[in-house]
């Protein structure tokens, strides 16, 4: 393994003069698409850890969700033309002569799990779920199984992962707003606020702006002017939270593209724009630390639905940040960390190929003079990679829970 540690010299986070970041909501169309995958892969996970003794060969994370027809309302409103969801993927379906039930596991528990996080919609009544995952190819299964003989877990794939730490003040604003428009409390407040709720920040200097996308529940809003209050409320809370981190200028937009001469306003039947405006597919929305942050280190791997054993794609994602945070947390001396794995196919998932870290430290320390702590963390992180698997299955860390780690 070839481990590089250097300076962080460009600007990022609150150093930059420009910064824009997204998130998209629980009930967005891609992030229930990402939901749904993780979802049957846990299970699966457990299943075949219950059954079999271990996680088995499998890879769901190809979920894709066609949006219905709607009719929303003030006062109610139906859906005309259910909405289709396509969960396709790998995974083992047979153990010497013993079955695994992987459709009925991915058509039950989806729907079980959609109807948790869309309270509004009817899931049985208005889902279509088809199950198109297949056994895996021989060569990957193969590679899977060769643990077993090896003792050690062998990449399934050559990838990239990254992380980073701290989030930044836009970042953690952004994170916060929408996390708070789906928080239990807010919804009992303003029931009228569905679970697509998209958040988009953009800063210039100290100046901010607060773009949010907020489906609303027609059965909950009786007039237009029952809307208009509920949208105020989404704003209220976009500027409290902002204003927990920023004094200057700013401007919080809800619902941008309402017209309320026409009456053209973001209403909804299910609390979500998957019933009619929009679809979705795994792998299109949040990075692994809940945010799309396109001025940041980033990759286009999708995290869900990949096992977490073997499927570096997955693991380096979230050791990579588990790691830039844990640099910022136990060495006092680093303010910020960037981290990059490379792994190569058939190789120990605790071995990566390459690793590059780069760390900004406080004024006077040089990284040079941190290097050896820095490796000597590094190598103790990653060598214990594999517990991340244990974590996710046992809900320690999930991939909808930032910060991943639970506070100790």
């Amino acid at each position: 393994m070839e481990l590089l540690v250097g300076a962080l010299e460009a600007p990022s986070g609150d150093r930059l003069e420009v910064e824009m970041v997204e998130r998209k909501g629980a009930g967005h169309p891609d992030t229930l698409c990402d939901g749904l995958a993780e979802a049957l892969s846990l299970s699966l996970c457990r299943h075949y850890r219950r059954e079999f003794g271990q996680i088995l060969h499998h890879n769901v994370d190809k979920t894709l969700l066609c949006g219905g027809a709607a009719a929303p309302a003030f006062g109610g409103g139906r859906m005309l033309k259910p909405i289709e969801i396509f969960l396709s993927g790998r995974a083992t379906a047979e153990v010497d002569g013993r079955i695994v039930p992987v459709e009925s596991m991915a058509i039950e528990g989806s729907r079980a799990w959609l109807q948790q996080r869309l309270p509004q919609l009817d899931v049985a009544r208005d889902v279509r779920l088809h199950c198109l995952v297949r056994p895996g190819s021989a060569d990957l299964v193969e590679l899977f199984q060769r643990q077993r003989r090896t003792g050690r877990w062998l990449a399934n794939d050559s990838s990239i992962g990254v992380g980073y730490a701290p989030l930044s003040r836009l970042e953690a604003t952004v994170l916060e707003l929408e996390q708070r428009l789906n928080a239990a409390e807010f919804k009992a407040a303003h029931p009228a606020v569905g679970e697509d709720v998209k958040v988009i920040g953009c800063r210039h200097g100290e100046r901010l702006a607060l773009t949010v996308a907020a489906a609303m529940v027609g059965r909950s809003l009786a007039t237009l002017d029952d809307y208009l209050a509920a949208k105020a409320a989404v704003g209220a809370a976009a500027t409290a939270i902002a204003r927990g981190r920023f004094d200057g200028p700013l401007e919080v937009a809800v619902n941008a593209a309402d017209d309320l001469a026409l009456s053209s306003v973001y209403l909804t039947v299910s609390g979500s724009s998957a019933e009619a405006g929009d679809d979705g597919s795994a792998g299109r929305g949040n990075r692994a630390n809940g945010l799309i942050a396109p001025y940041r280190p980033m990759t286009m791997e999708s995290v869900a639905g990949k096992n977490p054993v073997s499927h570096v794609g997955k693991l380096y994602n979230i050791a990579a940040g588990l790691l830039a945070h844990r640099l910022i947390r136990e060495i006092p001396e680093i303010v910020e960390a960037q981290c990059w794995l490379v792994s190569r196919i058939g190789q120990p998932v605790n071995e990566p190929h390459t690793v590059e870290i780069k760390i900004r430290t406080v004024p006077g320390i040089h990284a040079a003079a941190l290097r050896a702590a820095v490796e000597a963390l590094a190598r103790a992180e990653l060598a214990d990679v594999s517990r991340i698997a244990d974590q996710l299955v046992d809900g320690t860390i999930a991939l909808d829970r930032w910060p991943l780690r639970q506070a100790a």
